[in-house]
């Protein structure tokens, strides 16, 4: 084998002694902000809060997102409460409170607060009360909305496929990157009906379709009411079977 040059051992060793004896300083890493939301899902027979949190992070134009903890509402569905509605911010304090420790103080007053509900609760009149007792709380209250039909199940569309990352992943270096997989439809099983939700192709959207934008696609989310299939009819299908 031949051997090194000399003046190539020289350098190589005159280097390494330099590296050791030069001073080095760590550069300090500027931590992500990290923020927060609260999502208030009320519904007749319960009512849980959300915690979300987010850095400055983005995949293609859309933040990122995770859930990081929740309280479910004791006591009564909020259903309950339509006889006497000024009880409804009684029943939501505990969760409110819990989540004025979960987040940092300073970030009270930035932290923005959304409520959801859905059509039947709308029917109770009981927004009013629950969105006067959110304003006595610190955090930023956006305001209370009645969703549709179609708004809420275009948001469990959503909400799936974001957890399947279907809309992206994160790769071998823990980067963003764009997901190969195609979105998956939901089925969602009601009492007396149930709800089909899907992506509907390009050219091919129903007119009463939800359109949205989202991590740089365009996506036209579409729900199919099939009435007399929800979980009772199921129920009694099967019992006619078993007593057959």
């Amino acid at each position: 084998r031949e051997l090194l040059p000399p003046w190539l051992v020289i350098i190589a060793g005159l280097t390494g002694i330099l590296l050791l004896c030069v001073s080095t300083k760590d550069v300090p890493i500027t931590p992500l902000q990290i923020k927060y939301g609260i999502v208030l899902d009320v519904g007749p027979s319960r009512t849980i809060l959300f915690i979300y949190q987010w850095t400055t992070i983005k995949a293609n134009k859309t933040g990122v997102i995770r859930e990081c903890s929740s309280c479910s509402m004791q006591g009564l569905g909020i259903s309950n409460y339509s006889e006497s509605p000024r009880k409804v911010g009684k029943s939501l304090e505990q969760c409110l409170n819990w989540a004025q420790e979960e987040i940092p103080a300073e970030q009270h007053s930035q932290t923005p607060l959304y409520v959801g509900a859905t059509a039947s609760t709308g029917q109770l009149n009981l927004m009013h009360p629950i969105f006067t007792a959110l304003k006595s709380s610190p955090f930023d209250v956006q305001g209370a909305q009645t969703l549709s039909g179609s708004d809420e199940e275009a948001f469990n569309w959503v909400t799936v496929n974001y957890v399947l990352e279907n809309f992206f992943k994160y790769d071998w270096r823990g980067q963003l990157v764009p997901s190969r997989k195609g979105m998956a439809g939901v089925l969602s099983m009601g009492r007396t009906s149930a709800q089909l939700t899907s992506n509907m192709e390009e050219g091919k959207q129903a007119p009463e379709g939800v359109r949205l934008q989202l991590y740089g696609q365009t996506h036209h989310v579409h729900t199919r009411h099939c009435p007399c299939l929800g979980a009772s009819q199921l129920r009694s299908r099967l019992l006619a079977a078993l007593i057959q």
